[in-house]
């Protein structure tokens, strides 16, 4: 048995948040032999957890007291410093806090100088991939924190992901994550774009699914995210709401940055629209209906999946190295 698997089966993991994104993480941790012991609102989520023999922990307080990494993925900011302010006095020495949360990096750099204040260490590991690869233990992670944290809860990442890239400081990855993210919405508002605009120029939409992915048009929303758009589902277990709240912490990213953004400002406008006609609770990829409706058009076709399933197998992750760097400098 490696050092690594040895570690892994001997530290205790804490994981509060077993929504959507926080359920398939934490479930990766299970499947694979980790002493997890979780948290959430929601005493239904935490009783199928214990169902499949995790523990239950009365409150953040006792989970970062009785483990030695507390995971967090929650909705919002806000949700992260109520939690912390649970966590902060069980922090000590060998304590690691993990958040895996779209945040601010303002904001993770504060809470995490709370904990480093206490002798604990901090890390922002948010995921990237969709929920469909969180499922299966294959999404991407981006870890901020120093190379010793990194390397010591390298073992939890390449459970809950397959490809683990070290982003540098503490708030590097939240950046990241959302700039990624913005990309994303890019994507997807573009996707609806040129297939409204394919139906109405008359061509088939199986036909134009396909020439995008196999051309210089194609992207991972494409290829996910058009194929449930095109289903009538729409269906990738994300939220108008949370689509508005990454990019506009990309929004902040780039003022604090003093960079001129013209795009962004656009997409967020477009999605406040989407959220005003429709909810802050439907599903992102209905942001096609303001065109549907614009047009008359109905952007469906036949063949294509109602939700994405993950095909690649499980497989262990592995530590991402950029190519200007070498593993000894990562």
């Amino acid at each position: 048995m490696t050092k690594t698997i040895r570690e892994k089966r001997r530290m205790k993991v804490g994981f509060i948040g077993l929504g959507n994104v926080g359920g398939k993480l934490s479930g990766s941790l299970l499947r694979n032999g980790v002493d997890l012991t979780v948290h959430d609102l929601n005493p239904e989520l935490v009783a199928e957890f214990v169902a499949k023999g995790a523990n239950a922990a009365e409150g953040p307080a006792q989970l970062m007291r009785d483990c030695d990494a507390v995971i967090t993925c929650l909705p919002s900011p806000a949700a992260s410093d109520a939690v912390m302010q649970e966590m902060l006095p069980e922090v000590g020495p060998g304590k690691i806090w993990m958040e895996m949360s779209t945040t601010d990096e303002a904001e993770v750099k504060r809470l995490g100088a709370l904990v480093i204040e206490q002798g604990g260490a901090a890390v922002d590991c948010p995921v990237s991939g969709g929920c469909h690869r969180a499922a299966t233990g294959n999404i991407s992670i981006f870890a901020g924190c120093d190379r010793e944290t990194f390397e010591r809860i390298l073992p939890f990442l390449t459970t809950m992901g397959r490809r683990i890239l070290h982003t540098g400081d503490l708030g590097s990855a939240s950046v990241l994550k959302v700039l990624t993210n913005y990309l994303a919405t890019a994507n997807l508002i573009t996707c609806a774009e040129a297939l409204v605009t394919a139906k109405a120029a008359g061509m088939d939409l199986g036909t134009t699914y396909e020439a995008i992915k196999i051309s210089s048009g194609t992207s991972f929303v494409h290829e996910t995210e058009s194929q449930v758009i095109l289903n009538g589902s729409r269906d990738i277990s994300f939220t108008m709401d949370l689509v508005k709240k990454d990019i506009g912490l990309f929004q902040e990213v780039a003022d604090r940055a003093g960079v001129p953004l013209e795009m962004n400002p656009v997409m967020i406008e477009i999605f406040e629209d989407g959220i005003a006609r429709y909810g802050e609770r439907e599903l992102s990829p209905n942001i096609i209906k303001r065109l549907e409706e614009a047009t008359g058009l109905d952007i469906q076709a036949p063949g294509f999946p109602p939700e994405m399933l993950d095909d690649e197998p499980e497989e262990p992750g592995y530590e991402v190295v950029p190519q200007n760097r070498t593993a000894r400098q990562a």
